[in-house]
């Protein structure tokens, strides 16, 4: 194993360009998760609503978003940043960048997101969404008090899966200079075989990822428990 530390890094340049990574990343998922968070959770409820029998229904609708969904979905994320990148060029102004791989990130964390939110609503009793309906409850009142809160523990465990898909996104960012801690790990780690750096930079990653499954377990039993 010596031959793998042969070179020592010099962590008093390196802190600097760690501490800027690690706010690279913090960046790229805090702002992912906004938008796709919005978004995706708005196109799985139409999903949801939209589908045949749906206190929304409307087959054309349904039919274009589930393509659309399973079109984006399969795409490796590393492929959606070339495929996207005219499109990112037109949108941010730029295909280089931690604002260039926002953008890509919040399209494939969208549509994961939407087909997550619309498998848990699905596990929503049927009865109860009628009896809402049946007491003349519009759709909108539907989603805000029956669908929502009847699968809140099962949608926060989504979302924390989703989080750790971006973290997962955010690691490969350095491909078009988006740094964050992949990048920092690739760069300054394996490039220059500081085995030590990469180490750190995995550590980081997993206590991110950790914290915020243990935080969304949490959340979940207490909504469960309600």
């Amino acid at each position: 194993m010596s031959g793998i530390f042969a070179v020592a890094p010099d962590w008093d340049r390196l802190s600097p360009i760690l501490i800027e990574a690690i706010g690279q990343t913090l960046l790229m998922v805090i702002i992912t998760m906004a938008i796709a968070g919005l978004l995706g959770f708005i196109v799985g409820v139409v999903l949801f609503t939209s589908r045949p029998g749906g206190i929304l229904a409307h087959k054309v609708v349904n039919n274009v978003l589930n393509v659309v969904v399973n079109f984006v979905r399969p795409i490796p994320f590393i492929i959606l940043l070339t495929f996207v990148a005219p499109l990112t060029l037109l949108t941010v102004g730029t295909t280089i960048g931690t604002s260039a791989v926002i953008f890509p990130m919040s399209i494939a964390a969208t549509f994961a997101t939407a087909r997550i939110v619309e498998q848990n609503l699905v596990t929503v009793d049927s009865g109860v969404i009628e009896a809402a309906r049946a007491m003349g409850a519009s759709p909108l009142r539907i989603i805000a008090t029956v669908l929502i809160p009847e699968a809140l523990g099962p949608l926060i465990l989504g979302y924390t899966f989703i989080f750790i898909g971006v973290v997962d996104m955010s690691a490969l960012a350095g491909y078009i200079g988006g740094g964050g801690l992949g990048a920092f790990a690739i760069q300054y780690g394996y490039q220059r075989f500081m085995y030590e750096v990469t180490l750190v930079a995995v550590a980081l990653i997993v206590v991110l990822v950790q914290t915020v499954q243990y935080l969304g377990n949490y959340l979940a039993r207490k909504a469960l428990r309600r």
